[in-house]
Parts: structure tokens; sequence; C-alpha cells
């Protein structure tokens, strides 16, 4: 099955998801440098069958778009707006406070870097207009640096 990758851009990180629309399922969700998003995207293709990439129209999406111009894919400028706020509540309703942590702040458990794949997967639903879930336990603060 086609799967479809979605960025939320950044100028010096970018949040990516991996998702199988018919499925409804997240597979991979990452935050990278900018720097290495082209490379990551060009191996990702090799490996798996995309049929589209969503790109937040956010801070660099034009440079992005550039960048993957080449990759032959459909390139999909979408609506980002207040994505990184809304990602806030997602994250826990991806990942629900339980046992003695109700007592912490919530805020504790999330860092604003951290929320830019939950961006990404925000657009996503945003664009397919249904929510997705996780394929595994999927760690939406990955990093790769």
């Amino acid at each position: 099955m086609p799967r479809i990758i979605t960025i939320d851009p950044g100028k010096s990180k970018c949040g990516l998801v991996l998702a199988e629309i018919s499925e409804k399922k997240v597979y991979k969700a990452i935050i990278l440098k900018s720097e290495l998003l082209e490379n990551y995207v060009r191996n990702l293709i090799t490996s798996e069958d995309i049929s589209k990439i969503i790109i937040g129209n956010g801070t660099t999406s034009g440079v992005i778009r550039e960048k993957l111009y080449f990759l032959k894919k459909e390139l999909i400028t979408f609506e980002e707006k207040n994505t990184t706020y809304r990602a806030k509540a997602r994250y826990f309703e991806l990942f629900p406070i339980s046992g003695l942590k109700f007592l912490i702040p919530r805020e504790v458990f999330i860092l604003n870097k951290n929320l830019d794949a939950i961006s990404a997967l925000i657009i996503l639903e945003d664009y397919c207009k249904f929510k997705f879930t996780l394929d595994q336990d999927i760690d939406f603060k990955t990093w790769l640096k």
C-alpha cells in the first residue's frame, strides 16, 4: 500500500510522519535537523512506496519543496496554522497521563522542541480530515541528529 510523508518544516528542525492513509496508521514519527531532511526522505523513498509528500506551508516550506522536487513525487503544500499549539493537546491524546503523574503539571512532560512530529501528524490529520492511530509505541520525541 502506498504511504504518505508529512513534514512540519522549520529553519533548524523539521517534524516528519510516515503514515498509511487506508489503514489510518502512523509508522514513523521523528524530528530531524533541517539539513538532514533531504537525505532522510531520499532514503525513505527507496525503502517505502510513497505516493505523496505533504509539506506544511510555514517557515521554510518553499525551500523544502525545492529540495524535494527532484523526487518526482506529488508535493502538496497544506495549511499548518496553530499546529504547534494544537500539538500539545494531541500529545496527551496519544500518550495519556496516568497514575501519580496526574499531580504534576502537564507541561513538564513535553517541550516545544519535541512537538514537531506531532505538528506533522496534525497537518496530515487536517489534510485527511480524520485522526490516525499509532502502529506501535512510537516516541514522537525521537530526534535524528
